[in-house]
């Protein structure tokens, strides 16, 4: 059958608007655009270490076979969430399949109806999807504006507020004041939730995260740790009370009504934290290149085309859906895998070129793709 002529419709303005999406082609360009910051992903060493750890403890199977609820629960899950619990300083852990399901299952879960959201405005997708499936009231405030924020709040002053935020934007590379905003918080008994989806594997000493790394931890309702990015592997936890957790088991429905995790990616989960426990050469690779990019994109001239940022994700503001196509297509074709975020995902006028930094990333890499950036531009 053929698409209905109203989604045919959709699909040609966004083909006149030059933002219609497509899957990407894998290829061997130099990685300036995945969020696998530290390596993991590639890690030969975790692959090994995750099999000889599923043989090793005569685990052979190959799925969960149902939801954590029915089936799905393996001992896996409970020796990391354990690990994980430990590892990051929190009373309680629940792991889920994915960030977006974690921030789904949050946010349709625990806001009530006479309870109030505020969120950033630049939260990710998964943020407010889930907070349209809840039944509580919303509101966004300017991004990494607290007296906007201070505003909203004092406007609700007599039912729960929840706050949410990250710690590091996704589209931007950058970071709220945290500190301040956990005092404001504090100071109106707000629960205070923070998306850290960018900073696990990045920031800490062990890549615990900014939350952790600023010895905030115990003064967040809930922290919410992503997998798929700075861990190289996949799926989602949320950290946070006792009675957190339980309400989720008992709530959440994006827990609740999904088969569980494999045993072999709850043990990949198990094995990347492992590995950031005991080594943290990676991570400051990662430092190194980060402060390198900055510094180099400052000697030539190209400072005020980024966004601030001092994490792993660099963006360079190039307006227009055209435009920005066509300079990530140039820096391909010299084999550089830079991708370019149109509008609609950025407000319009706010594309942009995505750099994500790795430790693996060579210096000279580093110093060619900017050089062309230059060159491109000027």
């Amino acid at each position: 059958m053929k698409l209905p002529e109203n989604l045919i419709q959709k699909l040609e303005t966004r083909k006149q608007n030059n933002s219609l999406r497509k899957l990407p082609v894998f290829n061997n360009l130099v990685d300036f655009s995945s969020n696998d910051y530290i390596g993991f992903s590639k890690s030969e060493s975790i692959f090994k270490l995750t099999h000889a750890y599923l043989l090793e403890n005569e685990i052979f199977q190959n799925g969960a076979t149902g939801s954590r609820l029915i089936s799905g629960n393996h001992s896996l899950y409970q020796i990391a969430e354990s690990f994980i619990g430990e590892f990051h300083d929190a009373e309680s852990t629940l792991i889920f399949n994915s960030g977006y399901d974690a921030n789904v299952g949050f946010f349709s879960a625990v806001p009530q109806r006479n309870d109030v959201i505020l969120y950033d405005e630049l939260s990710h997708a998964s943020i407010r999807d889930g907070i349209t499936m809840s039944n509580a009231k919303s509101y966004k405030f300017n991004h990494n504006d607290f007296e906007d924020l201070e505003r909203l709040i004092q406007k609700f002053r007599d039912t729960n507020v929840y706050i949410v935020t990250e710690t590091v934007f996704s589209m931007d590379g950058d970071s709220p004041n945290l500190e301040e905003l956990v005092e404001l918080s504090e100071k109106y008994n707000c629960y205070l939730i923070v998306d850290e989806a960018h900073t696990l594997g990045v920031f800490g000493d062990k890549g615990e995260g900014l939350i952790q790394t600023l010895r905030l931890n115990h003064r967040i309702f809930a922290r919410i740790m992503t997998f798929g990015k700075g861990l190289g592997c996949h799926g989602s936890v949320i950290l946070g009370s006792i009675e957190l957790k339980e309400y989720l088991v008992n709530f959440a429905r994006s827990f609740i009504y999904t088969t569980g995790l494999s045993p072999h990616a709850v043990a990949t989960i198990l094995v990347a934290y492992q590995q950031l426990e005991i080594e943290n050469i990676e991570i400051k690779k990662l430092r190194k290149n980060i402060v390198l990019f900055n510094q180099q994109k400052n000697l030539l001239g190209l400072k005020p085309m980024f966004v601030r940022s001092k994490s792993a994700i660099q963006s360079a503001i190039v307006p227009g859906n055209e435009n920005v196509k066509k300079l990530a297509q140039q820096l391909q074709g010299k084999g550089f895998d830079v991708k370019p975020i149109l509008s609609p995902t950025v407000p319009e006028g706010q594309e942009r070129l995505r750099f994500c930094i790795h430790s693996y990333n060579s210096e000279e890499e580093i110093n060619q793709v900017l050089e062309l950036l230059r060159d491109f531009l000027f």
